[in-house]
């Protein structure tokens, strides 16, 4: 089986709605949902005006080699995150995908306990968040 990556976009393989991000306060916040529900074109349209990976957070088949963060064996953006990110919370939050997912295999649980505060697209550009996404890197390099 194919290990599913937390952090897709629309239309990759077997994309599903992984959770709703939220903004409470100065950061956002993924709530997961309970059900799986397809990354359909039409539950993809309902977050207009805004683009789907604002409103969701989406799940996918990972695009391994096809993937700017994947080295080969590993995702480094869960390694960034586990690295750089404080845990938002204690025990790990419910998840539909965590048997399949890319940075739980790979991470453990430290990988979940920051997952919340991952959203797809953040117009947060400090230097932290460009560490962690790995837009550092790449304008360092």
């Amino acid at each position: 089986m194919s290990k599913l990556c937390p952090s897709a976009q629309p239309g990759m393989d077997n994309c599903r709605v992984l959770g709703v991000v939220q903004q409470d306060g100065p950061t956002a916040r993924v709530v997961y949902l309970n059900q799986l529900v397809p990354a359909s074109q039409e539950i993809l349209d309902l977050a207009a005006p805004l683009k789907p990976t604002e409103v969701y957070r989406l799940a996918a088949t990972c695009a391994e080699g096809k993937c700017p963060h994947f080295d080969g064996s590993d995702c480094r953006l869960a390694t960034r995150v586990v690295k750089i990110l404080p845990a938002v919370v204690d025990t790990l939050p419910p998840c539909l995908i965590r048997k399949d997912c890319r940075w739980y295999s790979q991470e453990g649980g430290a990988a979940c306990q920051r997952c919340p505060e991952v959203t797809t697209i953040s117009y947060d550009l400090s230097e932290r968040v460009r560490e962690v996404s790995g837009l550092a890197i790449m304008f360092e390099g």
